[in-house]
């Protein structure tokens, strides 16, 4: 096996499947998206396979399209850190990521919540960080819609400075248990904290969790988001997939680091992307094909025509040619977190265009235009893709969407990961206990885990 410390190794993760169109829960083999068992096989799954960490995704509305939940959303989120605490009891050296959004959650609670998963987990906590301006989201909260867009990383980062310095507010050795006398011997120390959106004075009440802080994961793609990413993250959930566009991406964001006094390595780049395997690499195309037209099905693809458009097209052949008429300007029919064209005309010229040339339909045009970046492949063409992609700096790892919920990573970890090990780009075995350990990541406070001690 080749020399592992020749070769950058590669950093894999598991997303729960689901919330998107890339779900196929019509599939006879999908399973539940809500039973705790399902959440159960993909992590036991991952950890067989010695990824990083479970990713889970958190949407806080359902999203609805022309005034009903949209067809391929999932009815049934159960809260993400209930998720969480619950796979760390059946979870031994995973880490544990959760999407909490910083514009409605409180940083008290937010440091509470977390640190609490790190304890619980041994240091396995990640927090993939988002924000929203979205009115029709906040319309669950007290403070629905009040966020301007231009404030969203605002208020983020200020979230996060308040988070740490909660976590910082136990340095190590505060707490001296004294077993005798069964008092404190020091008193946990007061924090100050104040911003333009938060006054925060008290005491946190738990000491610092063994990673210090959970590791941070950013998925914003926006100039502000990759400067936020520079500043604060640890992981960035990337969506440039393709090789080039991968390797540019990966350069602009490394660059930034330098002025926050960071190195390279201290920030992972990591796209999300699926993946196909057969036995043949004729058997995997036929395969790949056979899913996409599981995941665009004849009403999605009309609901994503009609975001572009903005008007209803369900009199419309998804096997025919793309509508004669126009997009309407400024109507927006879909509600929730899905991608809109901020430029529908153009969209539609640049569809047409595409269509024409290549003679596709409706739902064929969907399938060519919605597809996550995916490995196609025998097991080995899909390890050594994987490898190549590393090695030439367009990613540090990857975020795997499996189609299938729960058994939809069963076929990559029996196959794939033994194709990279044998490459020697993969580990094959754990090295480390906590979640920065398995990313390769520094540790913020080198005493971290001494909060409390017995004299």
């Amino acid at each position: 096996m080749p020399d592992q410390r020749l070769r950058k190794q590669i950093h894999l993760a598991a997303h729960f499947p689901g919330v998107n169109h890339h779900t196929v829960w019509t599939d006879p083999d999908s399973g539940s998206q809500i039973d705790f068992d399902s959440f159960v096989h993909l992590a036991r799954t991952a950890e067989r396979g010695l990824f990083d960490f479970f990713f889970l995704a958190e949407g806080l509305r359902l999203r609805e399209h022309r005034g009903r939940v949209h067809d391929l959303d999932v009815v049934g989120r159960p809260d993400t850190f209930t998720v969480l605490n619950a796979l760390a009891a059946v979870t031994t050296r995973l880490g544990l990521a959760g999407t909490i959004n910083t514009t409605y959650n409180e940083p008290f609670e937010l440091a509470r919540q977390f640190a609490s998963l790190d304890h619980l987990s041994g240091g396995r906590a990640a927090w993939n960080a988002v924000t929203s301006s979205d009115a029709f989201t906040g319309e669950n909260f007290r403070r629905g819609g009040y966020l301007d867009h231009a404030d969203r990383y605002t208020r983020a980062a200020e979230v996060i400075d308040a988070t740490r310095a909660l976590w910082d507010s136990w340095p190590a050795d505060t707490l001296v248990v004294d077993r005798e006398r069964g008092v404190f011997a020091r008193p946990v120390p007061e924090i100050e904290f104040r911003s333009a959106q938060f006054e925060i004075e008290g005491q946190f009440v738990l000491p610092r969790g063994p990673q210090g802080y959970p590791v941070q994961i950013q998925a914003g793609d926006s100039d502000e988001g990759r400067e936020f990413a520079a500043a604060k993250a640890d992981v960035i959930f990337s969506a440039h997939g393709e090789l080039e566009d991968g390797q540019q991406f990966y350069r602009d964001v490394k660059d930034r680091l330098a002025k926050y006094g960071r190195q390279r390595d201290e920030l992972k780049i990591l796209p999300a992307a699926g993946f196909v395997l057969g036995d043949t690499p004729e058997q995997a195309q036929d395969n790949a094909r056979r899913i996409r037209r599981q995941q665009v099905t004849p009403q999605t693809a009309i609901a994503f025509l009609e975001q572009i458009w903005g008007r209803d097209l369900s009199g419309y052949d998804p096997d025919g040619p793309l509508p004669d008429i126009d997009p309407l300007d400024d109507v927006n029919i879909t509600r929730g977190r899905v991608r809109h064209a901020r430029d529908p005309r153009a969209v539609a010229e640049d569809w047409r265009a595409r269509a024409v040339a290549e003679n596709l339909s409706i739902r064929e045009l969907i399938i060519e235009t919605t597809a996550r970046q995916q490995f196609v492949g025998t097991p080995a063409q899909v390890a050594a893709e994987i490898d190549r992609y590393v090695q030439s700096d367009a990613a540090d790892g990857f975020v795997l969407v499996p189609h299938l919920t729960p058994g939809g990573l069963d076929e990559f970890v029996d196959r794939v990961i033994p194709e990279l090990q044998s490459l020697g780009s993969f580990r094959t075995e754990y090295t480390g206990s906590t979640l920065r350990d398995h990313l390769g990541l520094r540790h913020p406070h080198q005493h971290g885990t001494e909060g409390v001690r017995a004299s």
